[in-house]
């Protein structure tokens, strides 16, 4: 039996996907081009998005309509799986070495923030401060309040948090130090551009071996892994209403609020 899939991008807010859905318009599934995570509605059809996905890019098209067989399609031969693998990543993303790749695509640090959009957050990435060349990773505003987020790659390494100090396999770091001017720098900017009683707090996401024995000051800044960049936002307490989360994002969205 076949099925036409069709292949279409979505890019919008910093995200960049592909969304793959049949005839009917009922979606089959997507793909995220930053992280490189599939997503198939149908376990069946997962074979069916990834051959659609394949051949979209091939193509460089902004629509694709591909006829493909469903359900059992059958696995992709082994050159193009491993074409496709290169292109989007596999299983093993975290224990290869894929810096160009990330380079080209963002951090999965990146793709994380984003899937809070749909839970009343709003994330800004690559801010510039200034005109010194200085740039935010990511700004983040939602119910748990206003945040300056920064990942930092230690994949393999031992991470301990104690306190102010944050070491990597036994050396000082100074994360938290620059998280803490950071978000203090981005406060002073939003309250010189009209963000009244603002209060932005660093957080450094690390990816690498996180041991917390014990935690810096709350006031300061937050320290987590980066598998629970979302689980630990959601668990925190209320600080904004939608209404100030919107107002804070809009001025944060000019480019004339850092450029002072």
């Amino acid at each position: 039996m076949e099925d036409v899939l069709t292949v279409r991008r979505w890019r919008r807010y910093g995200a960049d996907r592909l969304f793959v859905t049949q005839e009917t318009g009922r979606r089959v599934g997507s793909v995220d081009l930053q992280s490189g995570e599939v997503v198939a509605d149908d376990p069946f059809l997962e074979n069916g998005v990834r051959r659609a996905v394949q051949a979209y890019l091939r193509a460089d098209v902004t629509e694709l309509a591909l006829p493909v067989a469903t359900p059992g399609i059958g696995a992709l031969d082994a050159a193009d799986d491993a074409a496709l693998q290169a292109w989007l990543g596999g299983d093993d993303w975290d224990t290869i070495d894929l810096a160009g790749i990330r380079a080209e695509r963002g951090s999965s640090v990146r793709t994380r923030l984003e899937r809070l959009v749909d839970e009343g957050w709003q994330v800004i990435h690559d801010v510039p401060l200034g005109r010194q060349g200085t740039l935010v990773e990511h700004l983040l505003f939602g119910p748990g309040g206003a945040f300056t987020v920064a990942e930092r790659r230690h994949p393999g390494q031992k991470v301990v948090v104690e306190g102010r100090s944050i070491e990597v396999d036994g050396r000082s770091m100074a994360y938290l130090r620059d998280a803490k001017l950071e978000a203090g720098r981005v406060r002073g900017l939003l309250l010189a551009a009209g963000c009244a009683d603002i209060f932005v707090r660093g957080v450094v996401v690390v990816h690498g071996e996180l041991e917390v024995r014990s935690s810096p000051v709350e006031c300061e800044t937050v320290v987590m892994s980066r598998q629970d960049v979302q689980g630990a936002f959601r668990r925190m307490p209320e600080r904004l209403d939608m209404h100030r989360v919107a107002a804070i994002a809009h001025v944060a969205r000019q480019r004339a609020t850092w450029s002072r």
